[in-house]
């Protein structure tokens, strides 16, 4: 078998492109082109040039814009890595860790650069909408409904999570004071009983039996 044909299906590589770090090059150049031009004026091209590889390697390792754009939302969540130690503890205080672990995220001005962009394209774009309800259907909704002991996990994890976007709209996307400037660990502490009782209660307030 021929060189070219062992190599079928694989972009040719340059020097940069070699190496382990070429996919995360691509990565965290996706996460800063979102962030600068939205979805609608990221190109595959564009991020390949900032990444400082060939475009066919971005198709390579991720396929598609879309695709992309939902590894790039992963990065900021890290679901595999977090929501264990969420979900792993029990009913008991899950509505502070999952407020905090969100607002956290938010917070951080590393990942809330990316993540806005994100949400302010899945207002205006459907493409984009339909990336991030995948990913918060698919990774995030799904682990957290499946881990409740409760009546209508599904439908309470969205209840918890259309909680979180509505602060993330009015505090970082529109900056609606008071709520803009207000410390996180007040929103933490003003938010948690409520994704605690979104997530744990009953419909009479009252904990879920085992």
């Amino acid at each position: 078998m021929t060189e070219e044909k062992r190599r079928r299906g694989r972009p040719a590589r340059k020097a940069a492109d070699e190496g382990p770090g070429a996919r995360e090059r691509i990565l965290q150049a996706a996460r800063a082109e979102f962030a600068e031009r939205g979805y609608d004026r990221t190109t595959m091209r564009g991020i390949a040039r900032a990444a400082g590889v060939d475009a066919a390697l971005v198709h390579h390792y991720f396929g598609t814009k879309d695709d992309v754009f939902a590894a790039a939302i992963e990065v900021s969540f890290e679901p595999a890595m977090v929501l264990p130690q969420i979900l792993g503890q029990g009913e008991a205080g899950i509505g502070e860790r999952l407020a905090r672990y969100f607002i956290g995220i938010w917070e951080n001005p590393a990942t809330r650069a990316p993540l806005l962009a994100i949400v302010r394209s899945a207002l205006t774009h459907e493409a984009a909408a339909k990336v991030l309800r995948g990913f918060v259907l698919r990774r995030l909704l799904e682990r957290v409904a499946g881990e409740l002991d409760v009546p209508d996990p599904r439908f309470r994890a969205e209840l918890a999570a259309s909680h979180m976007v509505g602060i993330v709209i009015l505090r970082y996307v529109i900056q609606v004071e008071p709520l803009a400037s207000v410390d996180p660990e007040e929103i933490v502490r003003m938010v948690a009983p409520s994704l605690q009782r979104y997530l744990t209660e009953d419909v009479d307030g009252r904990p879920t039996e085992d």
